[in-house]
């Protein structure tokens, strides 16, 4: 059964004039532990795609707050809301501490698509109730 639905578009190049001003600050803010490694590879090797990585991750996590329905507010926080891929490539939400917690207190299972283009990245999420519980 359908818990909830979010999705968000996220205008690359804001991202970008952000990451300018505020640099490795702006992106540890957003992004979990496993995240801010492969961003720093991916802007290691083409800044666009390592700006395009942040995107689709700060796209993908405001499109889960939603589909928990509650934005940006405790136990929701960007660092414990990870978006990593599956061994097959597939993006999944990887959860951690308090949002781990209330998430799987809630018997819920959450699922992630996110794509890029030059100048926007958008996600979309569905949290659905997990069978049998």
């Amino acid at each position: 059964m359908i818990f909830g639905i979010g999705t968000d578009i996220c205008d690359i190049r804001r991202m970008r004039e952000t990451y300018v001003r505020r640099g490795e600050r702006f992106a540890a803010k957003v992004l979990g532990p496993h995240e801010i490694e492969v961003f720093r590879q991916r802007l290691a090797k083409v800044e666009s795609r390592g700006i395009s990585y942040l995107a689709t991750r700060f796209s993908a996590k405001e499109a889960f707050s939603k589909a928990i329905g509650m934005g940006m507010r405790m136990p929701m926080t960007w660092r414990d809301c990870e978006v990593v891929k599956a061994p097959s490539g597939k993006p999944e939400i990887r959860l951690h501490g308090a949002l781990a917690e209330w998430f799987e207190t809630r018997g819920l299972r959450a699922h992630v698509s996110v794509t890029d283009e030059t100048d926007y990245a958008a996600s979309f999420v569905v949290v659905e109730t997990r069978e049998n519980r």
